[in-house]
Order: structure tokens, then sequence, then C-alpha cells
């Protein structure tokens, strides 16, 4: 992160003195000539009706400095929060990251996947012969199994669900499929109570507790029930990925919100600016100046008479803060992921590996997704959004209605969205990225557990090391960013370039002199510790920096609605990469083939991240954000058409009152 420049106090650290003739600096506010360096803006709702936020009356203390007159921005529409983003508010964030990353990391990254695995077996029976039990995972992992076919001939075991066979081994990721599926219905149906009154946090707050609470229900399960096992796996991966859609929904309000935005300067500390000083005009030029905008215009800052440089050799100010806070929230969460991780890992080496220490595990992991949320529930505020317009299923505000509202406004997203070039191309490049991550994760377990025959202590210390270099990514990229004057889309670019050598290393295995030496290539098991490292280090910066960026092309008041999206494309991607590449090792015989397929996925996404215009996408958004309120107008009166509102997006060179 950058770090907070402090101003010096005078001698005897007394305060400074605010001139009573200096006029007091007003934050930056919601623009409505957009420019190409203009920040993210709020409309207004064309309904007054709202539920009041619930934390009007926190105390001053959390504010990020000391009161010197800096006030809260004008509401939008009654009850909206436009109070600075405070450090407890930024604490509360961070605290849910903290507590809810672990089951990613420890929970279906590691231990739900085994134990679902383990409970089948126990079940099931060797398709050799459809009659022998099939025997625990330590037993079968031979170490004299020459190669994948002899694991597949030998050690395949079979359970019937519903009277279809089912490997073991696929039992877990049936499910996982599933539970995506499900995810993406339900945050989409959810996207609008979130965008729309003072649902969000109480949503997070909801399927927090609720997914915490499925993974601790592992605990009880035995054998007998394996299938409830599943339900529970169901039910968790699909409230947790709904908390994050609604957890990254707050990012851009804080972002927009926070001082360092509202005053635009990375620099910012609440107090007295020296720029005050130096760049003070007479209050009537900067009236004077206030009355040419109307009363959705910013409240201007003092006039410069130095030109700005090019906007688009500039990273904003949001989006440089919004890549800091996701970074360290990625770090934090990463942190907490690798010491609970450590933690059930001797737990089970404890007790031998048993079902029962695995059940314990993911109890472990629930309690303390559960108990780290409490501090979120009492940090975060609500940032209430607009109330749903009054015509929406007949003004009821019932959960029908909020439902229905977010499967039309989807839908109408979606088909607003493919005029925004850069969300397509973002979102086209996320597809496939995503789909990378998680498919080389699968194939380089897949690949040391079958090929170079590891035990699982073993691959547990790769995804230990992993998780570290994770966090050193996560705290890293912004340095490396700003050392080398990277823009974000060129750091995610720097990324990709390094996560390509991971399937690259893989094919040096096909070289003739590279197998005579009987090392590199992945040929010997000490080598996925390095690739683990590179893996681990890539994401953190990838999960950072895609999401931030991701946030500063998103239209203003539509985050949990375009977030949906983003877990979606996120999450859907997953089914194929992992398909194709069972595919292959179907045809081979062989997991190393898959490599090829691997080299070219990773590398997809690149050309189209080069071409995302981050302050097109913005003014971009800000238009289509006009365009959907110009909807929930056309709703509410009636008087205006479809084609009239789309016909807005591409009048770029109008002016505002032209536009309304």
């Amino acid at each position: 992160m950058v770090p907070r420049h402090e101003p010096q106090a005078p001698p005897h650290d007394l305060p400074l003195p605010l001139p009573l003739s200096l006029p007091l600096p007003r934050p930056h506010q919601p623009q409505c000539a957009l420019s190409a360096n203009s920040t993210k803006r709020s409309f207004r709702s064309h309904t007054s009706s709202f539920e009041a936020d619930d934390e009007r009356s926190s105390s001053d203390d959390e504010s990020m400095g000391p009161d010197h007159g800096f006030r809260d921005g004008p509401s939008q529409y009654v009850g909206e929060d436009t109070r600075l983003t405070s450090r407890k508010e930024l604490s509360g964030w961070y605290a849910y990251g903290f507590a809810a990353e672990v089951f990613v990391i420890c929970g279906m990254g590691s231990f739900i996947p085994i134990t679902l695995e383990q409970l089948a077996r126990e079940n099931g029976v060797l398709l050799s012969d459809l009659t022998s039990p099939c025997p625990s995972s330590s037993s079968h992992a031979t170490p004299n199994m020459p190669g994948l076919n002899a694991f597949k001939d030998r050690g395949q075991c079979v359970i019937y669900v519903l009277g279809i066979q089912i490997n073991t081994a696929s039992f877990a990721m049936y499910t996982f499929s599933l539970s995506v599926l499900f995810q993406a219905l339900l945050v989409v149906s959810i996207s609008c109570a979130a965008d729309h009154g003072n649902y969000r946090k109480r949503l997070l707050l909801f399927f927090a507790f609720a997914g915490s609470i499925a993974t601790m229900l592992f605990l009880p399960v035995v054998p007998r029930v394996y299938l409830l096992a599943a339900l529970l796996a169901m039910i968790a991966n699909t409230c947790f990925g709904a908390s994050f859609v609604l957890l990254n929904s707050f990012l851009p309000l804080m972002v927009r919100h926070h001082p360092k935005t509202q005053y635009q300067s990375l620099d910012f500390t609440p107090g007295i600016p020296s720029t005050i000083l130096e760049s003070q005009t007479s209050v009537a030029s900067l009236d004077a100046t206030e009355d040419m905008r109307d009363t959705s215009s910013p409240l201007l800052s003092p006039v410069s008479t130095s030109p700005l440089p090019p906007a688009r050799n500039l990273t904003s100010v949001e989006l440089q803060l919004s890549t800091q806070i996701s970074s360290t929230g990625i770090g934090i969460g990463y942190s907490a992921g690798l010491f609970l991780q450590c933690v059930c890992i001797m737990v089970i080496y404890t007790l031998h590996s048993s079902t029962f220490s695995l059940r314990l595990a993911l109890f472990l992991v629930g309690a303390w997704w559960f108990i780290f949320t409490i501090p979120a529930a009492f940090w975060l505020r609500p940032r209430p959004g607009p109330p749903l317009p009054a015509n929406a299923n007949g003004g009821k505000k019932s959960w029908i209605a909020y439902i229905a509202y977010a499967w039309m406004s989807l839908w109408r997203t979606v088909k607003l969205a493919r005029r925004l070039k850069d969300i397509m191309l973002f979102l086209g490049a996320w597809f496939l990225l995503s789909d990378a991550i998680a498919t080389v994760s699968g194939t380089a377990v897949l690949y040391a557990k079958t090929q170079l025959r590891m035990e699982a202590a073993s691959l547990g210390l790769i995804n230990v090391i992993a998780t570290t270099a994770g966090v050193l990514g996560a705290f890293s990229w912004a340095l490396v960013s700003r050392k080398f004057g990277l823009r974000p889309h060129q750091t995610i670019l720097a990324c990709i370039c390094i996560f390509e050598i991971i399937p690259l290393y893989g094919l040096l295995g096909y070289l003739p002199f590279v197998k005579n030496w009987g090392v590199i290539g992945l040929q010997q098991p000490w080598e996925m510790y390095p690739l683990g490292f590179i893996y681990g280090f890539v994401l953190g910066g990838l999960s950072s920096y895609c999401r931030s960026l991701f946030g500063e092309l998103i239209p203003p008041g539509s985050e949990a609605a375009f977030y949906a999206l983003y877990a979606i494309t996120d999450k859907g991607s997953s089914i194929f990469g992992p398909a194709i590449v069972g595919a292959i090792v179907d045809q081979t015989g062989e997991i190393r083939p898959a490599f090829w397929f691997l080299a070219v996925l990773v590398g997809l996404p690149a050309p189209i991240i080069y071409f995302v215009d981050v302050e097109r996408g913005k003014i971009e958004g800000a238009k289509l954000a006009e365009i959907i309120e110009g909807f929930k107008s056309a709703e509410a009166s009636g008087s205006q058409s479809l084609h009239e509102e789309q016909g807005l997006l591409a009048s770029g060179h109008e002016d505002d009152e032209g536009r309304r």
C-alpha cells in the first residue's frame, strides 16, 4: 500500500489553526459533464421512500483523521450514506475477507474434495468386480504403480447415485459443478436486493453465517450419509460465492467515498491540505463557475493555472486506491488461510488422516468463518442503495418483486453491456483467465498425485507454499507496479506472462535431451514446489488487480449486478477447462499432453487485456448508468422509449442537458 503522508505538526505539536478567510475545501462531487479523468458518480433515485441507514449514529472516532471542517457530500436519494469511508469501515471489509477466505483455501481448495471422495469411497465398490469394497485412499495409493493407466485399471472406485454409476474421484467435481450452478442463479437473484434498499449488508451476513454453519455441520456427518456431505458442500460454496459478490460490491462504494478520492490525492490525509494555501481562489470566482453547472455537478476544486497531463497517461486516484484496498484484502485473506491450513494439517497428521480428522478440520474452517464474521457485522456500514422503483411489480417490496426485477435488470444490463467495449473485453479475458487458474490448479494436483505419486502430506505442502506466495504476491505486485510504472492492465499482463511458465515448463518433458536428464520438465516431485510458488505469487496479483480494474469499469449504481456477472464469468468458466483436460487424459492415457491446452488457455487472455482502456471504459460506464436510470424513469413515467434510451450511449458528443 502507499504509505500515508501525515502533515507535519508545527512546533510544540500545536494544531494548525484554520484561517477564517480561507474557504473550506469541499469533496469532489458527482459530475454531470464527463471527462477522461472524471470520477464515478452517483445518480438520483426517482423514488423518495426509503429505509433509513441504521448506522447514522456512528461516532466520529471512525473518521479517517481529525475533523477540520471536511463535510460529506450531499445525498442523491433519501437514505443514501454519503459519509466518508472510515478506518473502521475498511477494517470491517478486511475482517470478512479474513473470515471467509479460509473456506476457499482450506475448504473447497483442500479438505472438502478430499472429504467427499473419502466418504464416497467408504461406500463404494471396485470397478473391476463391482462387489469388493474400496480400499482406503492411503492403501490405494501404492508407489509401485507404473503410470496413470495402472492407476485407472486397479484403483477406480465407483458409487451409485440415483442408479447412476459415478467414480468416487468425480463425486466431488459433480458436487462443485452443481454448487456453481446454484451460485450463479443465486447471485443474479440477489443482485437487485443488494443494489436497491438496505439489504446489501444483511444479505452478506445471512450468507456468511449460513455458509459457516453448513461447513461446521460436516463434523457429525458419517460415511453412511455421504450425500448429506455433498449437500452441505453445495450450500457452503453457494453461500460463500454469494457473500463474496456482496463483499465485492462494497469496494467501489468505499473507494468513491474515501477521503483520498473525494479530494483527488493519494497522499491526502484528513486535516489541512497544503494545497489549499497554494491554490486558493476567491469565493466569488468559485461560485460563478459553479453557477454554470446544475445541482448534480461537482463543487469545483481551486482552479489551477497549469494544464493537467493527458488523462490516459495517468492512473486515476480511484483505480490506484481500489487496487491498494483490494490487494490488502487479498493478502489478509491469504494470511488467514495459510495459518488455518497449517493448523488443520497438524490436526489431520495427529489423527492419522482419518475421515474424522478431515471433518474436524472442516469444522475449524466453519468456526473460523463464523467467528471472524462478527467484527465485520459491527464495523461494515450498510451503504444502502436507492429504493426499488415504485412501479416494480405493483410497488410491492416483496422478495418476488426483488427477484423478478433482478432478472429483468440483468437482461437489460446484458443487452446494454454489449455496447461497452471495455467491459466485454475484460469479461472475455476474465472468462479465459479464471478458467486457466482453476484448470492449472486441478491438473497440477492430479499430475502430482498420479504421475509423480506424491503423498497427501506433500500435496498439502504445495498448497501451503502456493498460499504463502499468494500473500507475498498480493502485497508485492503493488510495489512492482509502482517501481516500473505499470498501469493496472500492464500488471495483469505481467502476471499472465509469468503464469505461462507453468505449462511451458511441463512441456519441456517432451524434449528428448531433457527426458534423458531425468529432471526438469516435471520429472521429479520436488519440481512441483517452485511451480507452486509461481502459481500462488501470480494468483495473488491477478486476484487483486482484476477485481479492482473491473470495479472501475462498472457503471455507478450497478455494483452488485455487475459483480454478479463477474462472479458468473469466474465460476461458470471453470466448468470447461477441467472437462477438456479430462477428455485429453481419456484419449491419451496420461496428463502431460494437457499442458499443450493449458499453454494456449493461459496465453489467450493476454491480447484481450492489452486492448482494455480503463478511462474509456469509465466514460462509457457512466453513460450506461444514465441509460439504466432512464429505464427506471421510463418505468415510473412511461414517457420514454427504449430506443431513445439506447441512443444515449452513442451520443458521446452531446452535452448532459441534451442527454436528459
